[in-house]
């Protein structure tokens, strides 16, 4: 029924987390690990639970619900029952004072929870450590990406076209794509790690909308739904011809995302100027990816296209008007937005078979965002595009 992830790619995984805590935490005794995406990578389930792993131990999955459905999905070596914290501890020959812990991820009450029976007095970070390894993706990683990435490419190079028609609104284009994404293999969710980030597809766009300000760190916007809904696409906003239109969606299989932007002319022609500023956006995204290779420095790759950029351009470049995103990509995997990141402060080598997504865009004023995203492993001969290359700018009609 269940499409198991192998007991031998688990294992790997946890190996590589060991290591990765041993360099970046010399000192560290205990992991446990709570949020639901980690419980994934490791377990290849995502219950009520929590793995500890121990330094010098063999690591173990507790689950408080639902235990059958952790035998069912996984792999894991050692998963057992707890009613609650207090069966996890007792069953630890020693607690250290401090225990590594995803710090962006464990709200202060499950901490508390935790810390009344584990009675450990310091708390480390292992977030760095979890997305480092994360970031490098397996063979059976990047077959689940490649499968997005071909779904992806065909959804909007093929059927976006199909669904769009004069007078729809953003919200009716919305609720046909869904569907049509999840036929084709989606599954079905678009997950961030960015703190309460809800999305559900992406931004889907008609003109303007898509420079419109939201509080997403991203260089497009939309309208939304309402003020308690800014997500999806506006119900009043309705396609004419002669719009540009945005479609910046994630899409996934088993877990792992792509990322892609694909724009269309719906009956019409855009202005000159805008047609040249798509076109420079395709080259800074070809550039960028020629350069993601073993070794290469992310916030370098940064600073090189940046710098290359005169100040005419970056305005409105990575975002319109003063709501600029400072960066030109992101890594991707089990989020879409993941770790490394292509900006200042990155500093560590890419290492080969990180996937990326690149994204160069600049708002225009009266027509909305142009330009490009696709995602990228990154391989000795630079990236390897998993979601296509169109150039966008596709016309509708």
């Amino acid at each position: 029924m269940f499409k198991k992830v192998p007991r031998k790619e688990l294992e790997q995984r946890l190996a590589a987390l060991r290591s990765r805590m041993d360099r970046d935490c010399p000192e560290w005794q205990l992991l446990a690990v709570f949020g639901k995406i980690n419980q994934f990578y490791l377990t290849g389930t995502m219950q009520d639970a929590l793995v500890l792993i121990p330094r010098d131990g063999a690591a173990v999955y507790w689950v408080r619900r639902s235990m059958q459905r952790a035998l069912d999905e996984s792999e894991f070596g050692d998963i057992r029952p707890m009613s609650s914290f207090r069966d996890a501890a007792a069953a630890m020959k020693h607690i250290p004072d401090t225990v590594h812990l995803e710090t962006e991820r464990v709200p202060l009450a499950a901490y508390a929870r935790f810390n009344k029976h584990f009675g450990f007095s310091r708390v480390e970070s292992a977030d760095l450590s979890l997305s480092a390894v994360r970031a490098v993706k397996s063979t059976y990683e990047l077959e689940r990406m490649e499968e997005s990435g071909r779904i992806h490419q065909l959804i909007l190079e093929e059927k976006v076209p199909e669904l769009l028609r004069e007078g729809m609104s953003e919200a009716e284009f919305a609720s046909l794509l869904y569907p049509a994404m999840v036929a084709e293999g989606h599954h079905g969710i678009a997950r961030f790690g960015m703190y309460e980030t809800e999305i559900l597809l992406g931004h889907i766009c008609f003109g303007e909308s898509s420079i419109y300000p939201t509080s997403f760190d991203g260089p497009g916007g939309n309208y939304g739904m309402s003020p308690a809904v800014p997500l999806l696409g506006s119900r009043h906003r309705c396609l004419q011809q002669g719009d540009l239109v945005f479609v910046d969606i994630g899409c996934g299989v088993d877990g792992y995302h792509t990322d892609k932007t694909l724009t269309y002319v719906f009956k019409g022609e855009l202005p000159e100027e805008a047609i040249r500023t798509h076109k420079r956006c395709i080259e800074i995204q070809n550039a960028t990816a020629a350069m993601l290779k073993p070794g290469a420095i992310p916030s370098e790759i940064y600073a090189k296209i940046t710098g290359q950029l005169d100040p005419e351009f970056l305005d409105g470049f990575m975002g319109f008007g003063a709501r600029q995103a400072r960066f030109l990509g992101h890594g991707i995997g089990l989020y879409i937005d993941e770790w490394p990141v292509l900006a200042k402060g990155f500093d560590e080598p890419l290492q080969e078979n990180m996937v990326l997504a690149i994204e160069p865009k600049k708002g225009i004023a009266g027509i909305g965002a142009v330009g490009t995203e696709n995602t990228f492993v990154v391989t000795p001969e630079g990236g390897r595009c998993l979601t296509g290359n169109h150039p966008g700018l596709l016309a509708i009609g």
